[in-house]
Protein backbone atom coordinates (compact mmCIF):
# COMPACT_ATOMS: atom_id res chain seq x y z
CA UNK A 1 0.00 0.00 0.00
CA UNK A 2 2.70 2.35 0.49
CA UNK A 3 4.06 2.03 -3.19
CA UNK A 4 0.98 2.27 -4.42
CA UNK A 5 0.44 5.82 -2.45
CA UNK A 6 4.06 6.90 -3.88
CA UNK A 7 2.66 6.64 -7.41
CA UNK A 8 -0.21 9.41 -6.87
CA UNK A 9 0.87 12.51 -8.40
CA UNK A 10 -1.08 14.21 -5.95
CA UNK A 11 0.76 12.87 -3.26
CA UNK A 12 4.15 14.23 -1.39
CA UNK A 13 6.09 12.86 0.93
CA UNK A 14 4.41 9.40 1.77
CA UNK A 15 5.64 7.89 4.83
CA UNK A 16 5.04 4.93 7.06
CA UNK A 17 5.58 3.85 10.97
CA UNK A 18 5.99 1.05 10.13
CA UNK A 19 9.56 -0.03 12.31
CA UNK A 20 11.28 -3.54 10.63
CA UNK A 21 14.48 -3.12 10.61
CA UNK A 22 15.07 -4.70 14.40
CA UNK A 23 17.06 -7.59 14.25
CA UNK A 24 15.34 -11.06 16.54
CA UNK A 25 17.07 -13.81 17.55
CA UNK A 26 15.37 -16.87 19.17
CA UNK A 27 17.15 -19.00 21.75
CA UNK A 28 16.45 -22.12 23.40
CA UNK A 29 17.30 -23.58 26.71
CA UNK A 30 18.01 -26.96 26.86
CA UNK A 31 16.38 -27.44 30.43
CA UNK A 32 17.62 -30.99 30.64
CA UNK A 33 20.71 -29.88 30.58
CA UNK A 34 20.44 -26.48 32.38
CA UNK A 35 19.30 -29.02 35.24
CA UNK A 36 22.10 -30.98 35.13
CA UNK A 37 24.61 -28.11 36.49
CA UNK A 38 21.62 -27.00 38.73
CA UNK A 39 20.99 -23.97 36.79
CA UNK A 40 17.24 -22.56 36.70
CA UNK A 41 15.65 -21.29 33.78
CA UNK A 42 15.41 -18.21 35.63
CA UNK A 43 19.05 -17.82 36.50
CA UNK A 44 19.63 -17.75 32.30
CA UNK A 45 16.81 -14.90 31.80
CA UNK A 46 18.53 -13.21 34.66
CA UNK A 47 22.05 -13.19 33.12
CA UNK A 48 20.06 -12.21 29.26
CA UNK A 49 18.68 -9.07 31.05
CA UNK A 50 22.00 -8.37 32.90
CA UNK A 51 23.58 -8.36 29.23
CA UNK A 52 20.79 -7.25 27.25
CA UNK A 53 18.75 -5.11 29.04
CA UNK A 54 20.26 -2.41 30.53
CA UNK A 55 19.60 -3.35 34.10
CA UNK A 56 20.22 -0.46 36.74
CA UNK A 57 22.76 -1.57 39.30
CA UNK A 58 22.96 1.39 41.41
CA UNK A 59 22.46 4.94 41.91
CA UNK A 60 24.57 7.66 43.59
CA UNK A 61 24.59 11.52 44.27
CA UNK A 62 26.90 14.40 44.01
CA UNK A 63 26.31 17.77 44.94
CA UNK A 64 25.06 19.01 41.51
CA UNK A 65 23.46 15.16 40.13
CA UNK A 66 22.43 12.43 40.06
CA UNK A 67 23.96 8.99 38.18
CA UNK A 68 22.38 5.99 37.67
CA UNK A 69 24.76 2.84 37.09
CA UNK A 70 23.92 0.77 34.43
CA UNK A 71 25.01 -3.08 34.06
CA UNK A 72 25.76 -4.43 30.88
CA UNK A 73 28.22 -5.82 28.09
CA UNK A 74 29.80 -3.77 25.61
CA UNK A 75 27.46 -1.92 23.58
CA UNK A 76 29.71 -3.42 20.41
CA UNK A 77 29.18 -6.63 21.83
CA UNK A 78 25.12 -6.68 22.00
CA UNK A 79 25.18 -6.52 18.22
CA UNK A 80 26.81 -9.86 17.82
CA UNK A 81 24.60 -13.07 18.28
CA UNK A 82 28.38 -14.58 19.24
CA UNK A 83 28.33 -12.93 22.39
CA UNK A 84 26.01 -15.10 23.78
CA UNK A 85 28.43 -17.84 23.53
CA UNK A 86 31.38 -16.32 26.06
CA UNK A 87 28.40 -15.60 28.93
CA UNK A 88 28.79 -17.94 31.60
CA UNK A 89 26.57 -18.93 34.81
CA UNK A 90 27.68 -20.58 37.65
CA UNK A 91 26.89 -23.89 38.54
CA UNK A 92 24.99 -24.46 41.78
CA UNK A 93 26.67 -28.33 42.14
CA UNK A 94 29.98 -27.93 40.57
CA UNK A 95 30.50 -24.20 41.56
CA UNK A 96 32.55 -23.91 38.28
CA UNK A 97 31.47 -21.21 35.59
CA UNK A 98 29.49 -23.28 33.02
CA UNK A 99 29.14 -21.49 29.51
CA UNK A 100 25.83 -20.81 28.16
CA UNK A 101 26.05 -22.30 24.77
CA UNK A 102 26.26 -25.56 26.88
CA UNK A 103 22.70 -25.46 27.62
CA UNK A 104 21.01 -23.17 25.24
CA UNK A 105 21.23 -22.89 20.89
CA UNK A 106 19.80 -20.41 18.97
CA UNK A 107 19.03 -19.80 15.20
CA UNK A 108 19.88 -17.61 13.37
CA UNK A 109 18.77 -13.72 13.04
CA UNK A 110 16.08 -12.50 11.69
CA UNK A 111 14.37 -9.15 10.66
CA UNK A 112 11.62 -8.06 13.20
CA UNK A 113 9.41 -5.10 14.33
CA UNK A 114 11.41 -2.64 16.52
CA UNK A 115 7.59 -1.81 17.60
CA UNK A 116 3.88 -2.70 16.93
CA UNK A 117 1.52 -0.03 16.99
CA UNK A 118 -1.77 -0.32 17.40
CA UNK A 119 -5.55 1.10 16.81
CA UNK A 120 -8.09 0.02 19.47
CA UNK A 121 -7.06 -3.96 19.78
CA UNK A 122 -5.79 -4.65 16.35
CA UNK A 123 -2.13 -4.11 15.11
CA UNK A 124 -2.12 -0.81 12.61
CA UNK A 125 0.25 0.99 10.56
CA UNK A 126 -0.02 4.62 9.77
CA UNK A 127 0.65 6.09 6.46
CA UNK A 128 0.79 9.81 5.92
CA UNK A 129 1.52 12.07 3.57
CA UNK A 130 1.09 15.75 1.94
CA UNK A 131 -0.61 17.07 -0.46
CA UNK A 132 0.97 18.06 -3.80
CA UNK A 133 1.06 21.70 -4.82
CA UNK A 134 -2.55 22.57 -6.42
CA UNK A 135 -3.48 19.37 -4.97
CA UNK A 136 -6.73 19.04 -3.49
CA UNK A 137 -7.58 17.07 -0.44
CA UNK A 138 -10.83 15.49 -1.54
CA UNK A 139 -9.42 14.44 -5.00
CA UNK A 140 -6.46 13.01 -2.69
CA UNK A 141 -9.06 10.76 -0.95
CA UNK A 142 -10.20 9.19 -4.20
CA UNK A 143 -7.47 8.29 -5.51
CA UNK A 144 -6.45 6.57 -2.45
CA UNK A 145 -9.71 4.95 -2.21
CA UNK A 146 -9.39 3.97 -5.72
CA UNK A 147 -5.89 2.48 -5.24
CA UNK A 148 -7.18 0.22 -2.24
CA UNK A 149 -9.52 -1.35 -4.24
CA UNK A 150 -7.10 -2.07 -7.03
CA UNK A 151 -5.21 -4.01 -4.65
CA UNK A 152 -7.94 -6.27 -3.85
CA UNK A 153 -6.59 -6.00 0.10
CA UNK A 154 -7.99 -8.88 2.00
CA UNK A 155 -10.51 -9.02 3.97
CA UNK A 156 -8.92 -9.21 6.97
CA UNK A 157 -6.84 -5.89 6.16
CA UNK A 158 -9.04 -2.41 6.67
CA UNK A 159 -8.46 0.64 6.40
CA UNK A 160 -9.61 4.34 7.40
CA UNK A 161 -9.02 7.87 6.89
CA UNK A 162 -6.90 9.72 10.27
CA UNK A 163 -6.78 13.13 11.17
CA UNK A 164 -7.38 15.90 8.28
CA UNK A 165 -8.84 13.66 6.11
CA UNK A 166 -11.13 12.24 8.53
CA UNK A 167 -12.45 15.63 9.42
CA UNK A 168 -12.75 16.26 5.53
CA UNK A 169 -15.11 13.10 5.32
CA UNK A 170 -16.50 13.55 8.49
CA UNK A 171 -17.85 17.01 7.44
CA UNK A 172 -18.65 15.99 3.94
CA UNK A 173 -20.98 13.30 5.46
CA UNK A 174 -22.80 15.33 7.93
CA UNK A 175 -23.09 18.50 5.61
CA UNK A 176 -26.43 17.50 2.94
CA UNK A 177 -28.28 16.97 6.54
CA UNK A 178 -26.79 20.54 7.92
CA UNK A 179 -28.69 22.46 4.89
CA UNK A 180 -32.13 19.44 4.79
CA UNK A 181 -32.18 21.03 8.27
CA UNK A 182 -31.46 24.80 7.61
CA UNK A 183 -34.08 24.49 4.52
CA UNK A 184 -36.84 22.92 7.21
CA UNK A 185 -36.16 25.32 9.57
CA UNK A 186 -36.68 28.41 7.22
CA UNK A 187 -39.73 26.47 5.55
CA UNK A 188 -41.15 26.73 9.31
CA UNK A 189 -40.34 29.82 9.85
CA UNK A 190 -42.06 31.08 7.16
CA UNK A 191 -45.19 28.82 7.13
CA UNK A 192 -45.45 30.46 10.68
CA UNK A 193 -45.15 33.83 9.71
CA UNK A 194 -47.47 34.21 6.27
CA UNK A 195 -49.70 30.95 7.96
CA UNK A 196 -49.60 29.45 4.48
CA UNK A 197 -48.15 25.97 2.84
CA UNK A 198 -47.66 27.17 -0.37
CA UNK A 199 -45.53 30.89 0.00
CA UNK A 200 -42.58 29.23 1.80
CA UNK A 201 -42.02 27.37 -1.27
CA UNK A 202 -42.56 30.67 -3.46
CA UNK A 203 -39.47 32.29 -1.38
CA UNK A 204 -37.12 28.62 -1.27
CA UNK A 205 -37.46 28.93 -4.83
CA UNK A 206 -35.04 31.17 -5.24
CA UNK A 207 -32.21 29.18 -3.39
CA UNK A 208 -31.51 26.36 -6.45
CA UNK A 209 -30.50 29.81 -8.60
CA UNK A 210 -27.93 30.62 -5.65
CA UNK A 211 -26.44 27.06 -5.19
CA UNK A 212 -26.34 26.75 -8.95
CA UNK A 213 -24.20 30.15 -9.24
CA UNK A 214 -22.12 29.12 -6.39
CA UNK A 215 -21.24 25.83 -8.13
CA UNK A 216 -20.55 27.49 -11.65
CA UNK A 217 -17.95 29.74 -9.88
CA UNK A 218 -16.21 27.44 -7.67
CA UNK A 219 -15.55 25.49 -11.64
CA UNK A 220 -14.43 28.50 -13.36
CA UNK A 221 -11.77 29.39 -11.04
CA UNK A 222 -11.15 25.62 -10.28
CA UNK A 223 -11.73 25.88 -6.65
CA UNK A 224 -12.14 22.75 -4.18
CA UNK A 225 -15.91 21.96 -2.96
CA UNK A 226 -14.14 22.04 0.10
CA UNK A 227 -16.05 22.81 3.68
CA UNK A 228 -15.92 26.23 3.67
CA UNK A 229 -17.29 26.45 0.49
CA UNK A 230 -20.48 24.19 1.85
CA UNK A 231 -20.66 26.97 4.67
CA UNK A 232 -20.83 29.54 1.75
CA UNK A 233 -24.00 27.88 0.40
CA UNK A 234 -25.61 27.46 3.90
CA UNK A 235 -25.32 31.68 4.03
CA UNK A 236 -26.52 31.68 0.94
CA UNK A 237 -30.11 30.35 2.03
CA UNK A 238 -30.20 32.72 4.67
CA UNK A 239 -28.83 35.98 2.11
CA UNK A 240 -30.88 35.11 -0.81
CA UNK A 241 -34.28 34.10 0.17
CA UNK A 242 -34.57 37.17 1.71
CA UNK A 243 -35.85 38.63 -2.18
CA UNK A 244 -38.17 36.77 -2.38
CA UNK A 245 -39.44 37.62 1.20
CA UNK A 246 -39.50 41.44 0.24
CA UNK A 247 -41.47 40.79 -2.89
CA UNK A 248 -43.94 37.75 -1.33
CA UNK A 249 -44.50 39.93 1.69
CA UNK A 250 -45.25 42.76 -0.10
CA UNK A 251 -47.73 40.46 -2.15
CA UNK A 252 -49.91 39.69 0.29
CA UNK A 253 -49.90 42.92 1.99
CA UNK A 254 -51.51 44.28 -1.70
CA UNK A 255 -54.09 41.26 -1.94
CA UNK A 256 -55.02 41.98 1.58
CA UNK A 257 -55.16 45.97 2.08
CA UNK A 258 -55.46 47.14 -1.69
CA UNK A 259 -57.66 43.58 -2.61
CA UNK A 260 -55.27 43.39 -5.73
CA UNK A 261 -55.54 40.38 -7.89
CA UNK A 262 -51.92 37.78 -7.40
CA UNK A 263 -50.97 38.88 -10.90
CA UNK A 264 -51.19 42.75 -9.82
CA UNK A 265 -50.03 42.10 -6.23
CA UNK A 266 -46.71 40.52 -7.29
CA UNK A 267 -46.25 43.24 -10.20
CA UNK A 268 -46.47 45.98 -7.91
CA UNK A 269 -44.23 44.20 -5.34
CA UNK A 270 -41.60 43.30 -8.36
CA UNK A 271 -41.53 47.48 -9.28
CA UNK A 272 -41.54 48.79 -5.71
CA UNK A 273 -39.15 46.50 -3.78
CA UNK A 274 -36.46 46.24 -6.94
CA UNK A 275 -34.70 49.17 -5.34
CA UNK A 276 -34.74 47.79 -1.92
CA UNK A 277 -33.37 44.34 -3.16
CA UNK A 278 -30.75 45.58 -5.40
CA UNK A 279 -29.27 47.41 -2.07
CA UNK A 280 -29.10 44.66 0.01
CA UNK A 281 -27.57 42.07 -2.39
CA UNK A 282 -24.97 44.57 -3.55
CA UNK A 283 -23.93 45.42 -0.15
CA UNK A 284 -23.94 41.29 0.67
CA UNK A 285 -21.94 40.94 -2.33
CA UNK A 286 -19.23 43.97 -1.91
CA UNK A 287 -19.01 42.54 1.92
CA UNK A 288 -17.95 38.98 0.24
CA UNK A 289 -15.16 40.33 -2.39
CA UNK A 290 -12.26 40.69 0.34
CA UNK A 291 -12.97 37.58 1.00
CA UNK A 292 -13.22 36.07 -2.64
CA UNK A 293 -10.03 38.71 -3.62
CA UNK A 294 -8.18 39.10 -0.45
CA UNK A 295 -4.62 37.35 -0.23
CA UNK A 296 -1.99 36.87 2.27
CA UNK A 297 -1.78 34.40 5.59
CA UNK A 298 -4.86 32.44 5.65
CA UNK A 299 -6.37 33.41 2.34
CA UNK A 300 -6.64 30.16 0.59
CA UNK A 301 -9.22 29.14 3.54
CA UNK A 302 -11.05 32.23 3.12
CA UNK A 303 -11.21 32.43 -0.90
CA UNK A 304 -13.96 29.39 -1.06
CA UNK A 305 -16.15 31.08 0.76
CA UNK A 306 -16.30 34.70 -0.78
CA UNK A 307 -16.73 33.01 -4.54
CA UNK A 308 -19.54 30.83 -3.15
CA UNK A 309 -21.41 33.84 -1.77
CA UNK A 310 -20.27 36.26 -4.94
CA UNK A 311 -21.46 33.75 -7.05
CA UNK A 312 -24.47 32.64 -6.12
CA UNK A 313 -25.53 36.48 -5.07
CA UNK A 314 -24.75 36.91 -8.93
CA UNK A 315 -27.00 34.31 -10.61
CA UNK A 316 -29.35 34.43 -8.26
CA UNK A 317 -29.92 38.31 -8.25
CA UNK A 318 -30.10 37.51 -12.36
CA UNK A 319 -33.03 34.89 -12.17
CA UNK A 320 -34.91 34.89 -9.03
CA UNK A 321 -36.39 38.77 -10.34
CA UNK A 322 -37.87 37.17 -12.96
CA UNK A 323 -38.57 33.71 -11.89
CA UNK A 324 -39.82 34.42 -8.54
CA UNK A 325 -43.39 36.14 -9.72
CA UNK A 326 -43.64 33.59 -12.49
CA UNK A 327 -43.15 31.20 -9.57
CA UNK A 328 -45.62 32.73 -7.01
CA UNK A 329 -48.62 33.31 -9.46
CA UNK A 330 -48.25 29.35 -10.42
CA UNK A 331 -48.57 28.70 -6.58
CA UNK A 332 -51.57 30.64 -6.23
CA UNK A 333 -53.13 29.43 -8.73
CA UNK A 334 -52.28 25.92 -7.53
CA UNK A 335 -53.51 26.80 -3.83
CA UNK A 336 -56.72 27.98 -5.30
CA UNK A 337 -57.95 24.80 -7.05
CA UNK A 338 -56.51 22.89 -3.81
CA UNK A 339 -59.36 25.16 -1.87
CA UNK A 340 -62.17 24.84 -4.67
CA UNK A 341 -61.46 21.31 -4.52
CA UNK A 342 -61.71 21.08 -0.76
CA UNK A 343 -64.69 22.97 -0.85
CA UNK A 344 -66.36 20.71 -3.55
CA UNK A 345 -65.51 17.57 -0.97
CA UNK A 346 -67.11 19.62 1.68
CA UNK A 347 -70.42 19.76 0.07
CA UNK A 348 -70.65 16.75 -1.35
CA UNK A 349 -70.04 14.74 2.06
CA UNK A 350 -73.83 13.55 3.63
CA UNK A 351 -72.34 13.84 6.94
CA UNK A 352 -70.94 18.01 6.64
CA UNK A 353 -72.11 20.37 8.52
CA UNK A 354 -75.49 21.48 9.71
CA UNK A 355 -77.75 23.55 7.69
CA UNK A 356 -77.49 27.54 7.74
CA UNK A 357 -73.34 26.48 8.82
CA UNK A 358 -71.24 28.35 6.29
CA UNK A 359 -67.18 28.51 5.92
CA UNK A 360 -66.01 32.14 5.56
CA UNK A 361 -62.31 31.81 3.36
CA UNK A 362 -60.72 34.71 2.08
CA UNK A 363 -60.00 34.96 -1.62
CA UNK A 364 -56.90 36.41 -3.54
CA UNK A 365 -58.51 37.50 -6.85
CA UNK A 366 -61.14 41.08 -5.90
CA UNK A 367 -64.29 40.47 -3.65
CA UNK A 368 -63.55 36.33 -4.30
CA UNK A 369 -65.58 34.67 -1.52
CA UNK A 370 -67.44 32.20 -0.29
Amino acid sequence: MLAALQTLPMLRDVASDQQTSSGMLSLTIDRDEAARYGIQPAAIDQALYDAFGQRQAAQFFTQANSYHVILEITPELQRDPASLEKLYLKSAITGQMVPLSAMTKYDTQQVTYLSINHQGQFPAVTLSFNLAPGAALGDAVDAINRASLQMRLPATVTGSFQGTAQAFQSSLKSQPYLILAALVAVYIILGMLYESYIHPLTILSTLPSAGLGALLVLFIFHIELSVMALIGIILLIGIVKKNGIMMVDFAIQAERDQHLSSHDAIRQACLLRFRPIMMTTMAALLGALPLALGHGTGSELRQPLGYTMVGGLIVSQALTLFTTPVIYLYLDQFSLWMKRRRRKSLHADPGGPAAGQHFDTAGHAAGEST
